[in-house]
């Protein structure tokens, strides 16, 4: 499986992009490839302000609906729009055009906190 050395992972499947004090946030190739074909992403927390670790969407597959938690504490600015009509590219490119939000993160230095990639892998027996 694929885990790029740029980004951060949490416990519960996310992974993060960190550019200044916007992050982008995702689930990672083992998350989309648990839950099966994604059918819908729902985001319903844009504009909200939320801490870290609370849930800030929920992403459908086929069989099962899973809950999003944010990696770190900020405000969701930004939705991925081409999900709407095409759920499944977090399915074929999960750490590209499969991306979910952007945010303003509270402290970026939180994002140092994450997992690195090869920590991740150990994570799910890598």
């Amino acid at each position: 499986m694929n885990f790029p050395s740029n980004l951060r992972y949490t416990k519960d499947h996310e992974w993060v992009l960190l550019d200044g004090n916007t992050a982008t946030i995702g689930i990672t190739e083992f998350a989309q490839r648990e839950l099966g074909d994604i059918v819908f992403v729902d985001i319903p927390t844009i504009g909200k302000t939320l801490e870290a670790e609370d849930v800030f969407g929920t992403v459908e597959a086929v069989k099962t609906v899973s809950d999003l938690f944010l990696p770190v504490a900020g405000t969701l600015n930004e939705f991925n729009e081409e999900l709407e009509s095409d759920p499944e590219l977090v399915n074929t490119d999960p750490y590209g055009d499969g991306w979910m939000v952007k945010m303003t993160v509270k402290n970026p230095k939180d994002v140092e906190g994450l997992l690195d990639a090869a920590a991740y892998g150990k994570l799910v027996g890598e």
